[in-house]
């Protein structure tokens, strides 16, 4: 179930951005540590009481040199697209301005539920500041202070009582969900169509859960799958080719529906930053990933090149390591009918259980051969190991202080691990946890 999106809206210097930062907190991701990811924090994930959801800070989304109101109208305009509640942020200092009327024309007409939050309200004194701001028409004005953190607490109150109610999932177990995501012009909807054209069934496009998301669903060889939202793919515009961070938005959706992930780049262009950040994504989220070379008829090749193109890959996205790599075509169809096993794969690996003893006789048999680390004379002890869940599979050692498991002794278990069930094409996950 796709999380519910909130976006902060309002014109230049209201403190949109300081807000943003306090609903998140200061959770930067986890794959900002490694190399060749990239992040801007456009979007991030903030949770408050019960509620986990998404968030997108307009701000941070740049149109160029259209002029200031047109940028304002923009940026409003691609949240009310992606967003499920705005947050209308005004400033209590200034009072009501010529461009916070613009933007409130603009969410009148989204229909999309508002919360009104005035900004800089520093101390109860300033309190009295709030009452122009009736005459946006939005209900009872919330009074917050970005830089002291207050009034937080209400807005998120007053904004989750908007949320959707959360729907079952659509699917059963059995479907095998994946995306498509990459930057425009990689050939995902045409990969698509090779995909369903192929196996002559019978298309159904039918909504997904996310509003104007389409997903295809089809059978091979008694395999159902479900293509989520190949809309995503097609949407073009003026506003959405002006800004890369609104198809991240919306690839996001799609990976947080899907079990595996297939980052689809273009032979022709070779690798891209923006590539990385996409696939940094996927992989944060702890999804099955397929690397898929698309556009392979387009390259000049010998015996060699192959090779040369998946060596560039892996080094572009060491924290990828795990992912397949294919290569094809959805043009002229070549070699397309090996995307289906990889995502298979993929698929049963991002599930798979393994038996409690089968782990611990890896793990054993791992510290026999490269021992534990000390840190300050202590010696890092594993006791035993079990596996939490799945998708992705996620493992939990006992050990005697999990200070001392270092990340590059962490990494050394996930490779036995490896080695020693597969787990191609799926993430895995280790913590660490002390004995009682």
């Amino acid at each position: 179930m796709p999380k519910p999106v909130i976006a902060i809206v309002g014109r230049p210097n209201v403190g949109k951005s300081t807000i943003f930062n306090r609903i998140v907190g200061e959770r930067v991701s986890i794959v900002e540590d490694l190399p060749g990811v990239t992040r801007d924090r456009i979007y991030s994930s903030g949770e408050w009481l019960t509620h986990d959801f998404n968030i997108i800070d307009t701000g941070g989304i740049d149109i160029g040199d259209e002029p200031f109101l047109e940028q304002i109208r923009q940026q409003a305009e691609i949240a009310i697209d992606e967003a499920d509640v705005i947050i209308f942020l005004v400033s209590g200092r200034e009072g009501v301005t010529s461009a916070d009327e613009e933007v409130a024309k603009i969410l009148y007409r989204s229909k999309k539920p508002v919360v009104l939050a005035v900004n800089k309200i520093d101390n109860p004194e300033m309190r009295d500041m709030i009452y122009d701001f009736y005459a946006l028409g939005f209900g009872e004005p919330i009074p917050v202070s970005g830089s002291h953190g207050l009034g937080i607490g209400d807005m998120l109150d007053a904004a989750a009582a908007h949320f959707p109610k959360q729907e079952d999932d659509e699917y059963d177990e059995e479907t095998i969900r994946f995306c498509l995501i990459g930057r425009p012009n990689v050939g995902k909807s045409s990969l698509v169509n090779a995909m369903l054209g192929e196996e002559r069934v019978i298309v159904s496009d039918i909504a997904g859960t996310t509003r104007d998301a389409i997903d295809s669903t089809f059978t091979k060889d008694g395999q159902d799958y479900v293509i989520i939202d190949t809309a995503g793919m097609r949407k073009k515009g003026k506003v959405y080719e002006s800004t890369e961070k609104y198809s991240v938005l919306r690839a996001l959706k799609a990976i947080e529906r899907s079990d595996v992930v297939l980052v689809v780049l273009n032979a022709e262009e070779g690798i891209i930053e923006q590539d990385k950040r996409i696939a940094g994504y996927a992989h944060e989220a702890g999804k099955a990933v397929v690397i898929v070379v698309n556009k392979w008829d387009a390259i000049e090749k010998d015996e060699k090149t192959m090779k040369d193109f998946e060596q560039s890959i892996r080094d572009h996205f060491l924290f990828l390591d795990y992912a397949p790599v294919v290569f094809l075509s959805a043009k002229t169809k070549k070699r397309i009918h090996t995307l289906l096993p990889m995502i298979n794969m993929a698929s049963e690996n991002h599930a798979m259980r393994v038996p409690t003893n089968v782990i611990n006789d890896v793990i054993m048999d791992a510290v026999a051969m490269n021992p534990t680390p000390t840190h300050k004379g202590n010696r890092l002890k594993i006791y035993y190991a079990t596996q939490v869940a799945v998708k992705p599979p996620t493992f939990v050692v006992f050990v005697n202080d999990p200070e001392l498991l270092h990340f590059s002794y962490e990494r050394f278990l996930e490779n036995r691990l490896r080695d020693a069930f597969g787990f191609e094409g799926t993430p895995i996950k280790i913590f660490a946890r002390p004995r009682k």
